[in-house]
């Protein structure tokens, strides 16, 4: 059966916190006649429990922290200093500088093993929550909170109770020990209880000339006077805890309890697994709704979002964090929150929902989800590698989804209501994010956040991904540096804007670039880039700068080249335009299918800004001005691939001639479900590659050979 961890924690230093701790362990070998494990993690006090308990360490818990193998008795033995009264010891570095080096993060594995190794292990925490010391009582099952009856420590020890609970360890795992207690004295244990809000679970007398022995004799009070009121004292404690059961009791409070966790696992029907699994859920957003109702009555949180100043966030998160936990100890979760794991989730999810962006935070930081989509308060999908997934996790109810919409929008000055009912926005990170809301979005609040990527890709990344090959990339590489006019095409989510960042890149630092975008999300590595992006109208409804009118204003700023995000607009006759007067190497992205669906759709958006061309003079323009388009699918298996690269050839009568110079072609799909398949040239020669040649580029004409 496995055993239980005790840490000792002082309010502030004096209080008797190493004594009690040494004496407690002490005490448990005693009366359960059995190995108890005595560790020191109080960096303060460096070589304090030595002294009390003249045991004197072969290794530390620096070296202990450092060991690569697992933990087991025999690893476990040579870190261990013995006591013939069956205490094994090992303490801090007696080095200040040392003891500060120790990483806890190391100790996890020796923490989570010591309970099967030993019965009761006590571990004398310290006077400060430093990362060590958390990392000590992550793993405790019973925290003893240690004060003397001084105003001073009192007043400590209740500023470390608030800590321990805003750090969810639960109440009833932290227990307070009034050390050092003298009758007659004006703080008793009823004004401790009433000063730290929690009754005193043990009074220890206060017996200075026992305590004053033992440590000149340098062994603990339990063996130097067995008899004398403090010994007492701590063998009654102990016994307390033991006949009470108390360790088993908490064991609950500060574990996962595995009857709860698998109750829909458990024997019976599926409909009643799902039935006990759709109750807990429930409950789950009830108690989350309470909560958040109960901090909105208590905070003002209106205007949180407004404040961008980091250290304040932090603030404003902590003290968000006390509230919740406040309002949740006055809740019974029995049956509901099944440990700390499921307090800390609850917690996180409220201050979640209060002060961010609610359950979209994991999918947001979650590097392999590409894109997040929210379809009203119980429908949160996801992308990940490809591929679309409903989330696990859910709002509490359209009024935070409206809330997080919100948020979003505040920041850059948007707004989203009944008379704007949709808005673009993009998050810090650069994420585009578009809101759509009730009465035109029936299923709810709907949010598509497309998350902007950590890195911009290299060509070696996109090639190592499969998306094109290397032959592609130099091709396209020398078709941007000879200033080809490049239109990428593709659906959505196929990988356009990530293509055009690529292309983008290979554009000659020397040259001047204007990009224009109604969401910025193009991140060219160029030092000399000039960035343009849409205005949304103020809140009178004037004001507004859309992307036609940025792609004008550019083509007055001297650019060497034009890069529009999106031609989906009149904007299009512009760039066509720019294109044809100058201002060759330009690029954009188009939504379409094919390259012969391309000229389509282009067409189509040259006859948005009205000017009445013919059919054909529009064709005419476009194959003029548009040397080559880029055509990017994203395949039944999720992937991304470039499918065709294919050059403009001029016009044969009314038509415009398209021919390709590189394509993918599927085979089949293998075992895994991926799309199995090749990209091969097609043999043409593009034409512009003669007039490169003469203008000294060497160019392997062996790359557009399809044998």
């Amino acid at each position: 059966m496995a055993g239980h961890i005790i840490g000792v924690v002082g309010g502030k230093g004096g209080v008797g916190k190493s004594m009690f701790a040494a004496n407690l362990a002490f005490a448990y070998a005693q009366e359960l006649r059995n190995n108890v494990l005595l560790m020191d993690f109080d960096v303060k006090a460096c070589g304090d429990q030595s002294i009390i308990t003249g045991l004197k360490p072969k290794k530390n818990l620096k070296e202990l922290a450092e060991y690569a193998g697992s933990i087991d008795p025999k690893s476990l033995q040579p870190f261990l200093t013995v006591h013939p009264q069956k205490v094994s010891f090992i303490s801090v570095p007696f080095d200040s500088a040392a003891a500060a080096q120790i990483n806890e993060e190391g100790l996890g594995k020796t923490l989570k093993a010591v309970p099967n190794i030993f019965t009761i292990t006590v571990i004398d925490v310290g006077s400060d929550l430093s990362p060590l010391a958390v990392k000590a009582l992550e793993y405790c099952t019973l925290i003893f909170l240690v004060t003397s009856h001084d105003l001073l420590a009192v007043n400590q020890a209740k500023k470390m109770y608030n800590d321990l609970l805003t750090l969810l360890f639960p109440k009833d795992a932290i227990q307070i020990i009034a050390n050092q207690f003298v009758k007659g004295l004006p703080v008793t244990p009823e004004i401790i209880k009433t000063q730290i809000g929690k009754s005193v679970f043990a009074i220890i007398p206060r017996d200075d000339q026992t305590c004053l022995a033992s440590l000149s004799k340098s062994q603990p009070a339990i063996i130097a006077a067995n008899a004398s009121t403090f010994s007492k004292s701590i063998v009654e404690c102990v016994r307390s805890l033991t006949q009470k059961n108390v360790l088993k009791t908490l064991e609950k409070l500060t574990r996962t309890d595995p009857a709860a966790a698998s109750a829909t696992k458990g024997p019976g029907t599926e409909e009643d697994k799902k039935a006990a699994e759709q109750k807990r859920k429930q409950q789950w957003l009830d108690l989350k709704t309470r909560i958040l109702k109960g901090l909105v009555e208590e905070m003002d949180l209106k205007n949180q979002g407004e404040d961008k100043d980091p250290k304040a966030k932090i603030i404003l998160r902590e003290q968000t964090k006390k509230k919740v936990v406040e309002i949740l100890n006055k809740e019974d979760t029995k049956g509901i929150l099944n440990g700390r794991e499921d307090t800390a989730q609850i917690v996180k999810e409220v201050l979640d929902e209060a002060l961010a962006l609610g359950p979209l935070e994991d999918l947001l930081s979650d590097k392999t989800v590409s894109e997040i989509m929210v379809v009203g308060p119980y429908m949160i999908y996801y992308e990940q590698k490809g591929k679309i997934k409903l989330s696990t996790v859910i709002f509490t109810n359209e009024r935070q989804v409206r809330n997080v919409a919100e948020r979003i929008v505040a920041p850059i000055g948007r707004r989203v209501d009944e008379k704007v009912p949709y808005v673009d926005a993009r998050l810090a990170d650069g994420s585009r994010v578009h809101i759509i809301i009730p009465p035109c979005a029936l299923n709810g609040t709907t949010i598509t956040i497309r998350k902007f990527p950590d890195k911009v890709y290299t060509p070696k990344d996109i090639v190592a991904f499969g998306s094109m090959t290397l032959e592609m990339s130099d091709f396209l590489r020398t078709a941007v540096e000879a200033k080809r006019n490049i239109v990428v095409s593709g659906g959505t989510g196929s990988g356009k804007t990530t293509l055009i960042n690529l292309l983008g890149g290979f554009i000659p630092g020397n040259e001047r670039i204007i990009t224009c975008e109604d969401s910025a999300e193009l991140r060219l590595p160029q030092d000399h880039v000039v960035r343009l992006e849409c205005k949304p109208a103020s809140l009178e409804g004037d004001g507004a700068v859309d992307i036609r009118c940025l792609v004008k204003q550019c083509l007055r700023m001297r650019p060497d080249r034009v890069v529009v995000g999106e031609c989906r607009g009149g904007e299009t006759l512009d760039m066509l335009q720019a294109m044809n007067t100058g201002h060759d190497g330009s690029l954009t992205t188009v939504h379409s299918n094919s390259a012969r669906d391309c000229m389509g759709r282009l067409e189509t958006l040259v006859q948005y800004a009205g000017m009445g061309l013919t059919q054909r003079v529009i064709r005419e323009m476009i194959a003029s001005a548009v040397h080559m388009v880029v055509q990017q699918l994203r395949l039944e298996d999720g992937s991304r691939k470039v499918v065709q690269i294919t050059e403009l050839a001029g016009m044969q009568g009314e038509i415009i001639t398209l021919q390709d110079i590189f394509a993918f072609k599927q085979e089949g799909m293998n075992k895994q479900g991926k799309i199995v398949g090749k990209f091969q040239a097609t043999g043409f020669i593009p034409k512009f590659v003669e007039m490169l040649e003469r203008k000294g580029y060497k160019i392997q004409r062996g790359m557009f050979s399809n044998t």
